[in-house]
């Protein structure tokens, strides 16, 4: 049931918001169907399902107070959202039994669907029981990796490394005996671990009593959505990229770019005026903001941003950018925490420099010294950089070469599981990031 969790939410707002747009219809004597109302009835209930999602439900929520929280922004989101467009149009377009009602109803309905989502059972208890055959540095990074929202659920209990699982004597069997001591339902082996046959015996017999086995870079894979450091090089040339090795996946994949971009024009248009008169107001200086970037096939182009940030004085040398980087300005600020910034670079997407989904693009000598220090640095060059991308929603900001490295690690395992439903994913998760939550979740 806790699958469903998620299609039954999106299906209960627009039966709510159906249902009392039809009985408030019969009770005034219209047609729903045959008014302006029903376009704005539509309208409202997909503002009510971007509330709710952006508001991380239902499987987000880490306990009931935290889910009522989430479920009465999302709902108050929506009510708000509407209402604000009604008093800017000066019309009436969906009754007060409408949006009021769907708001309460959704409120509950939202609460229903987190309880199905938890399946009536505490976030902790539905996590993998981890055992992991590996050192001590590897272990400590999983630990950190599983504490920061993973795609699913793990606690590590239970760490060996290779000598401690190994069967010193002919029928000791320590991997075995732990595992089960710790209760453990998953146990994961490092290359380290996977040469020794004393434990991969283990691990068969431990695989055949119903505990699942997967190597650190499956582990990563499954459970973390990224390769691991140490993985990389050796990986990087052992999977297929769909916009490389696949024609119609990146002929699609630019279709949905240009009607994209054609959309985000029309929003930037509109939004042009509204950032000139916040930069009078916090942001003084030129409006866009234009560096060079390293784009697909090394390409280097002008993205276009709205600028954030203070001039640099003439002959400093460039810097990472930081969170909370001192030379971003008030409005700039604004502008980063709602993405806003990013919004001209819809004529990059439509000039082709960009696509919605990608890997970001970084400036050139930046890309020059990664080279240099990661060799295979380079291969996320073999695709068109976007807009947003994995890498962002699962870990933000780069601010250094450590952060980099981080990022990297996300990338190449968007760029081996490369598709449309996984870029429609990512959009989602941006989504979700932007009206407030985190990338987590599924």
């Amino acid at each position: 049931m806790r699958k469903l969790a998620r299609p039954l939410l999106y299906l209960g707002i627009v039966g709510i918001v159906g249902v009392l747009a039809v009985m408030h219809a019969d009770r005034e004597a219209y047609d729903v169907l045959g008014t302006s109302r029903f376009p704005w009835t539509v309208a409202y209930g997909l503002t009510l399902i971007v509330a709710t999602y952006g508001a991380g439900l239902p499987d987000l929520p880490r306990s009931p107070r935290q889910a009522g929280t989430s479920a009465g922004a999302a709902a108050l989101a929506g009510a708000v959202g509407i209402s604000l467009v009604q008093l800017v149009t000066g019309s009436p377009l969906l009754p007060r039994f409408v949006v009021f009602g769907s708001s309460g109803l959704v409120f509950g309905w939202a609460m229903a669907c987190v309880a199905i989502a938890r399946g009536g059972r505490a976030r902790a208890e539905l996590r993998d029981r981890l055992l992991a055959v590996c050192d001590p540095e590897e272990a400590a990074a999983l630990r950190d990796e599983l504490a920061d929202e993973p795609e699913r659920p793990a606690v590590l209990v239970e760490h060996l490394t290779s000598a401690d699982a190994a069967a010193v004597r002919p029928r000791s069997r320590p991997l075995v005996e732990r595992a089960v001591a710790a209760a453990v339902n998953l146990v994961v082996l490092d290359r380290a671990a996977l040469a020794e046959p004393g434990i991969v015996s283990q691990a068969a017999a431990l695989h055949e009593n119903g505990i699942r086995v997967r190597t650190l870079s499956l582990f990563y894979d499954e459970w973390l959505g990224k390769l691991p450091l140490s993985e990389l090089e050796r990986q990087s040339l052992l999977f297929d990229i769909r916009e490389v090795h696949g024609g119609r996946y990146s002929r699609l994949k630019r279709v949905i770019d240009v009607g994209v971009g054609l959309g985000a024009t029309v929003l930037l248009a509109v939004a042009v005026p509204f950032v000139v008169l916040g930069d009078l107001a916090g942001n003084r200086g030129r409006l866009f903001y234009r560096q060079e970037r390293v784009g697909k096939n090394d390409v280097v182009f002008t993205i276009l941003k709205f600028r954030t940030m203070r001039p640099a004085p003439a002959g400093e040398d460039p810097t990472w950018t930081q969170c909370d980087d001192p030379r971003i300005t008030p409005f700039g600020r604004f502008l980063r925490k709602t993405h806003l910034d990013e919004l001209p670079q819809a004529l990059n997407i439509l000039r082709g420099d960009l696509s919605v989904v990608g890997p970001r693009p970084e400036q050139p000598h930046y890309v020059a010294d990664l080279v240099e220090k990661l060799p295979f640095y380079d291969m996320r060059h073999l695709v068109r950089p976007g807009l947003t991308g994995w890498a962002q929603v699962k870990y933000g900001y780069a601010g250094d070469e450590r952060d980099t490295l981080e990022k990297l690690q996300y990338e190449f395992w968007y760029l081996s599981h490369q598709s449309l439903a996984l870029d429609l994913r990512i959009v989602g998760r941006t989504i979700r990031s932007t009206v407030g939550g985190r990338g987590g979740g599924r």
